[in-house]
């Protein structure tokens, strides 16, 4: 997929309203025992970049710094017709020291309002370093279900109505 393909399924008004939800990403990769892991994550778009957060030394990080191929869904949850973006791209991993804006950014979006102030204080006094972990998709599909489905239920949907 060519990066103006990409960007124009990003700049849809729903894609748009995916990537600044306070919907917990699904974060997939390759772990190091070359089995399949799919993580819930706070994420931060920053108009460019998925960016998500850890600690240095969780598994996750390892894993992407010998596979930093990743998948990313954000759909939407108790809606109907469901929303779903589905992103891939390749991680850049970055050691920051302290706290990123993004994952305190990223984590305001999913924590209720009257706990973060001691959630953020919580964190920055536990967490001397982190990593910046940076995605910048390189193919995207979103999928509305009234414009936009499954391309094989579309191919169904046209076979069985004499269309295929």
């Amino acid at each position: 997929m060519d990066r103006d393909d990409v960007i124009e399924v990003l700049e849809k008004p729903i894609a748009q309203r995916l990537l600044g939800s306070g919907i917990p990403a699904r974060f997939a990769y390759t772990g190091l025992d070359g089995g399949p892991r799919v993580v819930p994550v706070a994420f931060w778009w920053t108009g460019a970049e998925i960016v998500v957060c850890s600690l240095p030394t969780m598994a996750k990080v390892a894993a992407l710094r010998r596979d930093p191929r990743v998948a990313i869904t954000i759909d939407t949850q108790g809606e109907w017709p469901p929303r779903v973006l589905l992103v891939r791209g390749t991680a850049r991993i970055e050691h920051v020291d302290g706290i990123p804006d993004e994952y305190v950014a990223g984590s305001r979006k999913i924590t209720p309002a009257e706990v973060f102030p001691e959630w953020e204080t919580g964190v920055r006094a536990l967490y001397d370093e982190m990593v910046r972990i940076r995605v910048v998709p390189e193919w995207a599909k979103l999928l509305d279900f009234e414009t936009t489905i499954p391309q094989a239920v579309e191919d169904l949907a046209r076979e069985k109505s004499g269309q295929g």
